[in-house]
C-alpha cells in the first residue's frame, strides 16, 4: 500500500501556555461541542482517581510498560511528575493512526512538553495560550483560594518564565473568550487554503524552541 498523501494527513496541533491560562478550559469547551478533533490521552503510573476510566482521563499503565514505550521510542513526549511520584507522557501510536487517518489531534501540554514534540515532529503547529493581560493572569492564580501563598507565588515565577517563550510557538491566542478561543483552534486544525494558515500565523511566528522530554509543571 502507498504511504498516505501528505495534503491529506491530519494536523498536529499542540497547546500550552502558563498555569491559570485556561487550557483546560478551552479543551472542555472542544469536547462539549463535539469539535472535529481527536484528543489525546495520556499515559501514567499513577493510579486511577474516583470516577477516572482507563482510557478516557488517562491510559493507566504499570512502571514496566512506562519503562518499556519510552525505550521503544514510543512517547512523544514524557515527564516525571511530583518529584519523581508518578510519570506521564503521550503515546506516539494513537497519534500517528489518527493523523494517518487524515484526522486532526490536539495535544494539551505544557511549555516542555511543547518542547519536546517539536523535537520530535517539527511539522506540529504550536499554539501558545496566553491571557489577556498579566493582571488577569494573576487574578485567575490567585483567586482559586485553593492553594497556600507560596505555591500562588510559584505558579507566577512559572508563568512568568512561559511567557517569555511565547516566541517560540508558531500560534499565539488570547483567550479572550473560551468560546471564541476554542473555534479557533478548530479553524488551525482544519486551514481552508495555504492562505488561511498564513494568516492564521500573522504576527506570532517565532524561532521554535528545542528541548528535553518533561512537562514541567505538575498535573
Amino acid at each position: 500500500m502507498s504511504p498516505e498523501p501528505a495534503s491529506r494527513r491530519g494536523r498536529l496541533i499542540v497547546l500550552a501556555g502558563p498555569s491559570g491560562v485556561g487550557k483546560s478550559t478551552v479543551v472542555a469547551e472542544l469536547r462539549r461541542t463535539d469539535a472535529p478533533l481527536w484528543f489525546s490521552v495520556s499515559a501514567t503510573t499513577r493510579a486511577a482517581r474516583p470516577g477516572e476510566v482507563d482510557g478516557r482521563e488517562y491510559r493507566f499503565v504499570s512502571d514496566e510498560e512506562f519503562d518499556r514505550m519510552v525505550a521503544a521510542g514510543d512517547m512523544l513526549e514524557w515527564a516525571s511528575i511530583h518529584r519523581g511520584l508518578h510519570r506521564s507522557g503521550t503515546p506516539a501510536a494513537p497519534v500517528e493512526d489518527h493523523l494517518a487517518a487524515g484526522e486532526p489531534v490536539l495535544l494539551e501540554l505544557d511549555l516542555a512538553g511543547a518542547r519536546a514534540v517539536r523535537e520530535r515532529r517539527p511539522d506540529a503547529l504550536l499554539v501558545f495560550l496566553e491571557p489577556p493581560s498579566w493582571e488577569e493572569l494573576v487574578s485567575r492564580l490567585t483567586g482559586r483560594g485553593t492553594e497556600p501563598a507560596e505555591v500562588v507565588e510559584r505558579r507566577l515565577a512559572t508563568a512568568r518564565v512561559e511567557l517569555a517563550a511565547r516566541r517560540e510557538f508558531d500560534v499565539a491566542l488570547v483567550n479572550h473568550d473560551v468560546r471564541e478561543t476554542a473555534r479557533r483552534l478548530v479553524d488551525l486544525a482544519h486551514p481552508s487554503d495555504a492562505s488561511a494558515c498564513g494568516d492564521a500565523h500573522a504576527g506570532a511566528v517565532g524561532p521554535r524552541g528545542a528541548g528535553s522530554p518533561g512537562r514541567g509543571i505538575a498535573e
